[in-house]
């Protein structure tokens, strides 16, 4: 890892850390890795995949690979972790947007929508071919993710909180209407994920918003909104 100083607005000096070479290689193969394993795991189940044909697949000894991963439930694991990383980064620099309510709301269910969508073989993965929860607590990564999703989850319910204070939602505690969210759109995930042929998870955006919205708006705020889906 290397440093540059450099000097900063009101002459403050500002410390810039950057990779080196080597490391940026380095994480360049743990990726080629990665991404080799989500595809064996999603063409041949996860369960059916060995660590050599991991190697093969990305173009590595199969001593490489050991040396970044130690086995194929710690390669699963960091798999898991990234990408439960990304979400909850994108899901929270939305959510942490000082706009109205409503529009960081639809933003919220649009992007997750944008998630589930580019990211199908890893969420197969992770709720159906890993048999969800069980897998995932002995691969020891359940209560990382659940911690993430604590956060964003956090994160939600200060938006709704806004929402309840300035009286665009009803009198409802803020964490209650965003679970209520959550559940919608989890629910969602899972019907789409099981009808992938029939229906497209980004139609039900406008219907989870909808539905959420016409149970969580305060009185004028839900006929205006009525109003508006009239005139679209």
């Amino acid at each position: 890892m290397s440093c540059i100083f450099y000097m900063g607005l009101k002459g403050k000096v500002m410390m810039d850390i950057r990779p080196t070479r080597r490391e940026r290689e380095r994480l360049a193969q743990r990726q080629e890795m990665l991404i080799a394993a989500l595809e064996l795991f999603s063409e041949k189940g996860y369960h059916n995949v060995s660590m050599h044909e991991i190697a093969e697949r990305s173009e590595f000894a199969i001593g490489t690979l050991y040396k970044f991963f130690k086995n194929k439930e710690d390669l699963y694991r960091a798999l898991m972790l990234e990408k439960a990383m990304e979400f909850h980064d994108t899901l929270n620099e939305v959510l942490s947007r000082d706009d109205d309510v409503l529009a960081v709301v639809r933003d919220y269910v649009v992007t997750k929508a944008r998630l589930f969508a580019d990211n199908i073989p890893i969420l197969r993965l992770y709720f159906a071919e890993t048999q969800g929860v069980s897998f995932n607590i002995k691969a020891g990564i359940d209560q990382d993710i659940r911690k993430l999703h604590r956060d964003t989850l956090k994160a939600l319910s200060s938006v709704m909180e806004k929402g309840v204070r300035t009286k665009v939602f009803r009198s409802i505690d803020p964490h209650h209407l965003a679970l209520a969210l959550e559940g919608l759109t989890r629910t969602f995930l899972f019907f789409w994920l099981e009808e992938l042929d029939r229906h497209a998870y980004g139609m039900s955006t406008q219907l989870i918003v909808d539905l959420f919205l016409n149970g969580s708006l305060a009185r004028d705020r839900a006929s205006e909104n009525n109003s508006d889906d009239q005139k679209i």
